[in-house]
């Protein structure tokens, strides 16, 4: 028997935004490079996401490991625009004090 070897392709997508997301599934790519980052096995990154497959996490693992650079210059700028966008909104709107209005809105309702 003769071991066919084929080349597979990496199972990302973008998305009409540009995030890099896992197939056909919500997951980013962002979520599974923190993940394995922060220690998790490729089993351990399944588990906490089950629309993921064994595999395709695999595979993602393999692509970043053997393209760390380039991945992480990706993720540096998703993590500019996500501070950018949270700096513009949160000059337009107050924020300051919604706890202890919350709260005071459900000690009103209680009573």
């Amino acid at each position: 028997m003769i071991l066919r070897i084929e080349q597979e392709q990496v199972p990302l997508k973008a998305d009409s935004d540009g995030v890099v997301r896992v197939g056909s599934t919500r997951v980013t790519l962002d979520t599974v490079i923190t993940a394995f980052k922060e220690g998790a096995a490729a089993e351990e990154i399944v588990y906490r996401y089950p629309t993921l497959h064994l595999a395709d996490v695999y595979a993602i693992l393999s692509y970043y490991l053997r393209r760390p650079e380039e991945i992480e210059e990706y993720l540096n700028q998703w993590r500019y625009k996500a501070n950018e966008v949270k700096r513009q909104y949160s000059s337009l709107f107050d924020n300051q004090g919604i706890r202890d209005r919350l709260l005071a809105r459900q000690a009103k309702a209680t009573y």
